[in-house]
């Protein structure tokens, strides 16, 4: 029968997500319901609240849950009832791409991703009164005491318990884009370079990714200082104060004017865009992560490239998320990947207030925690 549960709704013109309650039909095939434990807080969901990426309103939001599976659909494989669960992206599971280890190269990718419906248009949710509110964000729509989820964007994890399944919440995302651009896309080493523009949740997972890789150098811009501090703390060789200094004279002093090898741009600023390109050395790389308004255009000196410069879209750290998010959980647990030094939690009460702490930039990675959990710092 259907369920009852409470959910962050957004809708549009609004400031801020509305805690709402709302009506999940029971999960279809290749679908389960998942009672969460926590979600993390995304800047691709403060974005699609203020209107500048593409998926419709009113939705629910969340695209890094965590919690633990009560139902599921007909036909659904892979988990069952009272698996613990950390929720990622979505792909359809069967094309040549998926089958292959490949899911983020899905020709369905986005609309399952950002449409926040199925494939056939439906969505699992609705207000107490009958409206339909757009679901299955990122396959999951878990900003939320319940969610009903695609299969595909499940991966069963066996935490020690709630605090740390709370604790991987990120991994289904931040964490993984930003540990995944480096490991499985750029992938530097002894005596290469790597610059990462914004220190946020992506950007400081791919500086600790940088130390597992053995890359030499690491260079890290941001404007804001405490977050250059932690850059530093988490590994960073050199970092940049890019609201005082010039970002690239700087990048070109540090390398001698020879240029960076690689380049993660995190901002989604299309400027930092135009400047990775000509910062990079010959046959470096650009992995462009960061996503700026809907419709923004970037320009550069073509003949930049020809000397075999790259620009490379990356999403979801071009990950196989049902076999990395388990190396990168054994990671942390080894303490190699210690993003918890950026994790601060939330209760669902205070969603508002980590929305705004996030804007800010005065918390990295926002975990949204329910029920027993008291707000404490991740760290």
């Amino acid at each position: 029968m259907p369920t009852s549960t409470t959910a962050a709704v957004a809708r549009a013109g609004a400031d801020d997500f509305a805690w709402e309650p709302v009506v999940l039909d029971d999960p279809g095939p290749d679908e389960a319901l998942v009672r969460m434990v926590a979600t993390g807080l995304c800047h691709t969901d403060l974005s699609v609240l203020a209107g500048r990426l593409p998926t419709p309103l009113p939705a629910v939001l969340g695209h890094e849950g965590a919690g633990i599976v009560e139902a599921v659909g007909p036909g659904t494989r892979g988990v069952r009832p009272g698996d613990r669960v950390v929720m990622s992206f979505n792909s359809c599971g069967h094309c040549a791409r998926c089958r292959t280890g490949q899911p983020t190269r899905c020709g369905t990718y986005f609309p399952l991703n950002f449409g926040a419906a199925r494939p056939d248009g439906s969505t699992p949710l609705r207000t107490a009164g009958g409206e339909p509110i757009g679901g299955l964000f990122f396959g999951q729509s878990s900003l939320a005491r319940h969610a009903v989820v695609s299969v595909h964007s499940l991966v069963p994890v066996d935490p020690a318990d709630d605090r740390e399944l709370a604790l991987l919440a990120p991994i289904g995302c931040g964490v993984q884009t930003g540990a995944g651009a480096v490991l499985n896309v750029l992938k530097p080493g002894p005596g290469d370079t790597l610059a990462v523009f914004g220190a946020g949740a992506v950007g400081l997972s791919a500086v600790i990714a940088a130390q597992l890789s053995g890359v030499s150098t690491v260079i890290v811009a941001d404007r804001v200082p405490s977050r250059l501090t932690t850059a530093s703390e988490l590994g960073a060789t050199r970092t940049i104060d890019a609201g005082v200094e010039d970002l690239g004279e700087s990048l070109a002093d540090l390398t001698g004017g020879r240029g960076v090898t690689s380049i993660v741009e995190t901002t989604g600023v299309p400027a930092l865009l135009d400047l990775a390109v000509t910062a990079i050395a010959a046959f470096g790389t650009v992995a462009v992560i960061g996503a700026p308004a809907a419709g923004s255009r970037a320009s550069f000196d073509v003949n930049a490239l020809i000397d075999g410069r790259t620009i490379r879209g990356v999403t979801e750290g071009a990950s196989d998320r049902v076999t990395f998010i388990p190396a990168l959980i054994d990671l942390f647990r080894q303490g190699r990947l210690p993003y918890d030094r950026f994790v601060e939690f939330y209760p669902a009460a205070d969603l508002a207030e980590a929305a705004k702490d996030a804007r800010h930039g005065r918390t990295i990675k926002p975990v949204i925690v329910f029920d027993d959990h008291d707000g404490e710092a991740g760290r």
